[in-house]
């Protein structure tokens, strides 16, 4: 089984590729309701292995990620084993320490972790933007091979992690991480310019059904990912995080 969360695309990318080669049936994906209220989910599965698939955050679990695999209600969770594939535009810190933490407390059994780099979306800091499209291109070409590594390191049971750290992971992971999820995830600063012309594709894009269309302009309301599916993916170019966005780049895998 695949279980997954996606922004961007990139993770729904890896997911659906990674499904096809190790012929898994049952995929997930984690929006709406379930996501937003974990505690009203009812998952049941008979399958040997679960596979969660997510973004890097800030060198951290996805908070909502985060709170679905604490309150989730899933059967059958605890005679799988899990693995964790999580997708960054450079690095992942300790991401997966905090990942096999977070299934220890469920008491579901954790073993293998893997990254695939894909394009950088992050472009709410200075210094932080999409890559270039050379680069992009270049990770994208790149990602089918590491993809099909991870699912022949699965298929054949080998023991191990395959991740990209980075430099100085613990304190990205332990310092950086917690003052970003609580200082610098608030969905007050979205806004639209006059560019945006109501087309409503970011509401309806939205993964945690945040979005809701007034008379002309998207509202933004409190139970955002701050996955940046809504700035990306305006075909206007029209959604705006203050003045964060300012110049900054779009990346959306469709």
């Amino acid at each position: 089984m695949i279980i997954f969360f996606s922004g961007t695309g990139n993770s729904h990318f890896v997911a659906r590729e990674l499904g096809k080669l190790l012929h898994e049936e049952e995929i997930l994906q984690l929006k709406g309701e379930i996501l937003y209220d974990p505690t009203k989910s009812q998952l049941k599965t008979d399958s040997k292995r679960i596979i969660w698939i997510f973004p890097t955050y800030s060198w951290g679990v996805p908070p909502v990620v985060k709170r679905f695999i604490k309150e989730c209600n899933f059967e059958g969770a605890d005679k799988a084993i899990h693995y964790m594939v999580t997708t960054c535009g450079d690095d992942t810190g300790e991401t997966a320490a905090q990942w096999r933490k977070f299934i220890a407390e469920r008491k579901w059994t954790a073993t293998n972790a893997y990254t695939v780099i894909m394009p950088n979306t992050y472009v709410l800091m200075k210094g932080f933007d999409v890559d270039s499209p050379d680069l992009a291109a270049q990770k994208l070409e790149q990602a089918p091979t590491r993809i099909a590594e991870i699912a022949d390191h699965i298929n054949k049971g080998t023991a191990g992690d395959m991740l990209t750290k980075g430099s100085w992971p613990k304190i990205k992971t332990g310092i950086i991480y917690p003052y970003f999820v609580r200082f610098c995830m608030s969905p007050k600063p979205f806004k639209t310019n006059a560019n945006c012309t109501g087309c409503g594709k970011c509401a309806r894009a939205c993964p945690m059904d945040n979005i809701t269309m007034g008379a002309k302009c998207p509202q933004w309301h409190d139970r955002c990912a701050l996955c940046l599916r809504c700035y990306h993916i305006c075909p206007s170019d029209a959604v705006e995080y203050g003045n964060a966005t300012k110049d900054k780049g779009q990346y959306f895998l469709e």
